[in-house]
């Protein structure tokens, strides 16, 4: 439910930076096909990693592992989902439900099987996880351009600390289920190493609009020093880790890391009202 939540959010983030007038119908319809499209990998999901799951306490209780739903049950449910999903933002736009297809394509296809075997499943993964974002604008505009590409990208980069730091507080339970989450496959330096360097190029990629060269996508300087300022936090939390190398500290990461990308999408769609109502 909370991953579905935030992929809603980033969706709705996203539609409001590129729409000129709102238009409630098409905001309903982006959060109901985004939800559908998240919940449709997530049954996908438990349904190939069903005997994986039992083994780990983070998911051994979900649905399909206990026991609770059947296969078939669980299989249904994510086709029906798949179908109404992409239906859904295809009414919106075609462009829409092409990056929805896509999105779950990459999740159930590429980055689940790829877990249990490298870790480069992370970086396959951040692609259907950097989507939800320009899927917004791209609701908004149908089209795709150098703006929803920024919020791709911001995205995208933001994803590496986070999971990284997922994977480090809770490398022992991965480690049951055979998941290869951390870039080295160790919680060791040179993990915690890659942790800061994308934490900086996530703070980078961030106010990269500060300065005029994605289009329509514009953000203002303070709203640039605020964010800025937030992914200085961010970093210092990313260095910490990198001092500590501990769970305690990977866990802080990780909820700044979620803090920091709510913050930030608020504070996009804020200064683009604020300058539209001045």
């Amino acid at each position: 439910m909370r991953l579905a939540l935030s992929v809603v959010f980033s969706s709705v983030a996203g539609y409001l930076l590129g729409v000129e007038t709102v238009s409630w119908t098409t905001l309903i319809l982006l959060a109901i096909g985004g939800y559908l499209m998240v919940g449709a990998s997530n049954a996908f999901n438990q349904v190939i990693e069903r005997d994986l799951d039992k083994l780990m306490d983070r998911t051994k209780n979900r649905p399909v592992p206990s026991g609770r739903m059947s296969v078939n049950t669980a299989l249904a449910i994510a086709t029906l989902f798949t179908i109404a999903g992409i239906t859904v933002l295809y009414v919106i736009n075609p462009q829409t439900a092409m990056f929805g297809a896509i999105s779950i394509f990459f999740y159930v296809s590429l980055y689940t099987p790829l877990k249990t075997k490298t870790p480069l499943s992370v970086f396959v993964g951040a692609i259907p996880g950097a989507i939800p974002f320009m899927l917004g604008w791209v609701a908004a505009t149908n089209d795709f351009g150098i703006e929803p590409g920024t919020l791709f990208m911001v995205q995208f980069f933001w994803q590496f600390p986070h999971f990284w730091a997922i994977g480090w507080f809770l490398f022992d339970d991965y480690k049951k289920g055979g998941f290869f989450m951390l870039p080295t496959g160790k919680r060791d330096k040179g993990t915690a190493t890659q942790v800061v360097i994308y934490t900086l190029w996530t703070v980078v990629t961030s106010i990269v609009p500060v300065f005029g060269v994605t289009g329509r996508l514009y953000l203002t300087p303070v709203s640039g020093v605020i964010i800025l300022i937030l992914g200085l936090v961010l970093l210092r939390s990313a260095i910490r880790l990198y001092k500590n190398r501990d769970a305690k500290t990977a866990k802080q990461l990780m909820l700044m890391s979620v803090l920091y990308i709510t913050l930030l999408q608020i504070i996009y769609v804020a200064d683009k009202f604020i300058r539209v109502w001045i």
